[in-house]
């Protein structure tokens, strides 16, 4: 699937900003701009570098500057808005802007047709672009880039006094070669354009999309050279430019590169990423295209962890580090539709290790940090999450080598551990005290908690029961007794149904806490039908599927909320405060669809008119990925009129619970029977 986009989209200079790229390179590090070429946002850069995967992120150049002079005129054909209210406004040279595998874009000046296209390479803070012109003019057209460098941490701005060292070297492998200091950072780069020198030069950039939700508005990047690279009349040529963050500068590679990096070309480059991704989408095996590129999607999420050895999932882009509720909601689309069995073990031994009093890390340490662990679902997700994985791989071993810790997550939460988690005298778990956000809805702005869940959340019971069923369903594999998980599953079932079931309103309490927030109609209830092992009967869930669909639901994700609730806030948007009142309290995100469309498959059996439906409903989702971050899935919308992708542009979770659902409408390998036993 090719993602390709012409000058309606950017018919105006705002217009252009309101969709951006990704590219990724397995470290944390990624290149952002908008299709357009522009940076809108502090967290766009064209490289932004990760010195310690994954989340010890720099954005080393901030953007490039392209002119290309023919007849004796110059043209600008690269676009950004600054600070003082100058812009520049190349994109109305641009004729095409697309992506597949790769962002791609085409511009035609005056009888020149240049095509550029950029690559990160995996395992590696190497970024390449190429410039493929075609003059079909009389005389020479010459191509001028240059480079905008920042040398800063993500987030901060250049430094006062800030300066930039560039040293000239021998020639490599055909290409011209140097390197630029600041900051404690190197920069290799190759190109076989010249180098040209000038005097440094600062530019000072407005941030459109972070101005209007109170964000550092602006930032600023400097330069002290440009490069030249000619073409002749009626030739065609490439001009190529490759980035390498020095390894010395690189945890990630400097004590595991045992040969000297060889510098090979931008295209080849290219094409390997490009075969990466294509062994990616057949490796899944979709039929659909669309989830056959959201494979190459949830790709993007997938990183090494340098502190840990193993892979990990970064919750999303531009602002999200690898968290542990994220990481186990994420990691059941994200690595086991997707075929990537090995990598999903990796994760789980990494959570595993890391397990303490019951509890998994929510944030994972850097350095000599402390594992922060205030989540009451991430272990009973971790649960599911190898549950899932041995039903699709029957891997034995594995399955026994986790077994103690899932054992002792579930005595911890029996007998009780840190922020309020026990099991009560009805068998129900409780969680969540004093400032204490344990749940995903965790917003805390200072004393204030927009959504208090403090008592016997909806979704944590629904986690809690199928966590029972699944250590008696593994018991017998490290000789344990499964029937005192049964049991206690079943006094849950008793009480959850007891407790939770809302006649009048056809579906479930949010929570068990004795105050009004207890009867609120919210998307938490969704997870309570589409686990594997689900308490309620047939018909409670068809009530609470179609509740759902009447009270919460939009073609681009479940609203936080009911619209009727006096608390529903409809947009998204200010100041942070302002935003983080909105986040939870009608908010529309994304990945609770993953939920509703499987409980929904459930109650219809997975019948061939369910599957139909849902098919035409999901092809709206086509528009979703077209619009914000091309190629990916955001993290929420406005609950009123959900229509621009807000928040993260994208979305580990968002992403996976989709594939989930793609997967369980092709039944490629899956098993979506609920409350079944193994053999």
């Amino acid at each position: 699937m090719k993602w390709v986009y012409g000058k309606q989209d950017w018919k105006t200079f705002e217009r252009g900003l309101e969709n951006c790229y990704l590219i990724t390179n397995g470290l944390g590090g990624y290149s952002s701009l908008t299709m357009t070429g522009a940076a809108a946002r502090g967290d766009h850069a064209f490289f932004m570098a990760c010195t310690e995967a994954p989340n010890h992120r720099y954005n080393m150049i901030q953007r490039l500057e392209e002119q290309i002079t023919v007849n004796g005129k110059s043209y600008i054909f690269s676009t950004q808005e600054y600070a003082d209210g100058s812009r520049q406004e190349g994109y109305r040279y641009l004729s095409e802007f697309s992506f597949e595998d790769t962002p791609v874009w085409r511009f035609h000046i005056n009888g020149v047709e240049i095509e550029k296209e950029a690559v990160m390479r995996q395992g590696e803070n190497t970024i390449a672009v190429c410039w493929r012109v075609m003059n079909r003019t009389r005389s020479y057209a010459c191509l001028a880039v240059t480079p905008y460098f920042r040398f800063a941490e993500k987030g901060q701005d250049i430094c006062a006094g800030q300066t930039y060292k560039r040293y000239e070297a021998e020639e490599c492998s055909g290409y011209s070669a140097g390197r630029i200091e600041s900051g404690g950072l190197s920069l290799e780069y190759y190109t076989n354009g010249k180098i040209q020198g000038m005097p440094e030069t600062a530019e000072q950039y407005y941030y459109a999309y972070d101005a209007c939700d109170g964000r550092t508005e602006t930032g600023a990047a400097k330069t002290d050279h440009r490069i030249v690279w000619r073409v002749g009349p009626g030739e065609k040529g490439t001009f190529e430019l490759l980035y390498i963050l020095d390894p010395a500068n690189q945890e990630s590679v400097k004590n595991r590169r045992k040969k000297p990096y060889t510098v090979s070309s931008v295209q080849n480059i290219i094409e390997e990423e490009k075969q990466r991704r294509t062994d990616l989408a057949q490796k899944a095996g979709f039929l659909s295209e669309t989830a056959s590129f959201l494979t190459r999607s949830a790709d993007q999420f997938l990183s090494r962890r340098e502190s840990t050895g193993g892979k990990t999932i970064l919750a999303g882009f531009p602002f999200f580090e690898d968290w542990g509720r994220d990481t186990m909601i994420a990691l059941p689309g994200i690595c086991l539709s997707t075929g990537r069995c090995e990598e999903a073990k990796s994760i789980l031994r990494t959570f595993a290790a890391y397990e303490k009093e019951g509890l998994m890390p929510n944030l994972f340490p850097e350095g000599e940090k402390e594992p922060m662990y205030n989540t009451a679902d991430a272990s009973l997700l971790f649960i599911n999450c190898v549950f899932l994985y041995f039903e699709r791989t029957r891997d034995k071993d594995f399955a026994r080598e986790m077994y103690p810790v899932m054992r002792r997550i579930v005595e911890c939460y029996q007998k009780g551990t840190k922020y309020g988690i026990h099991v009560d005298s009805d068998g129900l778990l409780m969680a969540g005290k004093d400032l204490d956000q344990v749940t995903w809805m965790d917003v805390r702005a200072g004393d204030i908690l927009p959504t208090p869940r403090h008592g016997k959340p909806v979704e944590i019971n629904a986690y809690w029961y199928n966590a029972l069923r699944i250590m008696e369903k593994l018991a017998a594999f490290s000789g344990d007794n499964g029937s005192v998980y049964a049991e206690q599953a079943e006094k849950v079932k008793t009480s959850f149904n007891s407790a939770f079931w809302m006649e009048d309103r056809h579906c479930l309490k949010d929570v068990i806490s004795g105050t009004d927030a207890d009867c609120q109609i919210r998307c938490n209830q969704i997870w309570a039908l589409s686990l594997p092992f689900t308490m309620l009967e047939e018909e409670k869930e068809r009530q609470v599927v179609d509740t759902v669909f009447e009270k919460l639901y939009t073609p681009y994700g479940l609203r936080t909320l009911d619209p009727e609730d006096p608390q529903f806030h409809p947009v998204y948007e200010g100041e942070m405060l302002n935003r983080d009142m909105a986040y939870h309290q009608g908010t529309v995100w994304t990945y609770p669809l993953g939920g509703y469309y499987l409980a929904y498959l459930k109650i219809n059996h997975f019948s061939r008119e369910a599957k139909e439906l849902v098919k035409i409903q999901l092809e709206v989702l086509e528009s979703a990925i077209r619009e914000g971050c091309i190629g990916q899935l955001p993290e929420i919308y406005d609950g009123g009129n959900p229509v621009s992708s807000k928040g993260c542009f994208a979305q580990a979770w968002s992403v996976g619970e989709l594939l989930r659902v793609y997967e369980a409408l092709e039944y490629k390998g899956g098993n979506y029977e609920f409350h079944r036993c193994l053999p």
